[in-house]
């Protein structure tokens, strides 16, 4: 039996990278959004249900309805961050490749609500002195402030 077949070597993932005379920009955009949207999903989803879940009665200091994960601070910040930075630069991919398209306003009025619903969930599990309502909000804006500057780095220095 001949076992180099059964290897895919180094480059098996070439074929699935973006190439701009194989790839159709309508695919590309259609799989980008697929992607966004169950990111977009899945961290909406751990925000509002977190791991762990909720304490259910207020025993040794801790008050019902609180996440559980908030306990440990450190947790709870890498937790908050990294899901609000997944959210947030996945709604922005999301308004950026609908822009445009029929019901746009609707979009962005659907992804408003989510941004909305998410932040009062972290803030209804979480404890008033671990989480600062502009730390999150700085957290959220990251993503549409690198692509802010991004773009006024391009057209600053476009060369012409």
């Amino acid at each position: 039996m001949d076992f180099r077949r059964l290897s895919t070597g180094k480059s098996w993932y070439k074929h699935f990278q973006y190439e701009e005379g194989r790839n159709q920009p309508s695919d590309v955009r259609n799989v980008m959004l697929v992607v966004a949207t169950l990111i977009v999903a899945v961290t909406f989803q751990a925000g509002v249900n977190p791991s762990g879940g909720a304490w259910q009665d207020n025993d040794d200091g801790q008050v019902a309805g609180q996440a559980i994960y908030a306990s440990q601070l450190f947790a709870c910040y890498v937790f908050l961050i990294a899901s609000t930075l997944a959210l947030s630069a996945s709604i922005l991919v999301i308004i950026s490749l609908t822009y445009r398209f029929p019901f746009h306003f609707e979009i962005i009025v659907a992804t408003i609500s989510i941004i909305v619903t998410y932040g009062s969930s972290i803030f209804a599990l979480t404890p008033d002195e671990s989480v600062s309502f502009r730390f999150v909000m700085a957290v959220a804006l990251v993503p549409f402030v690198l692509r802010a500057l991004i773009q006024l780095f391009n057209q600053v220095f476009r060369k012409e």
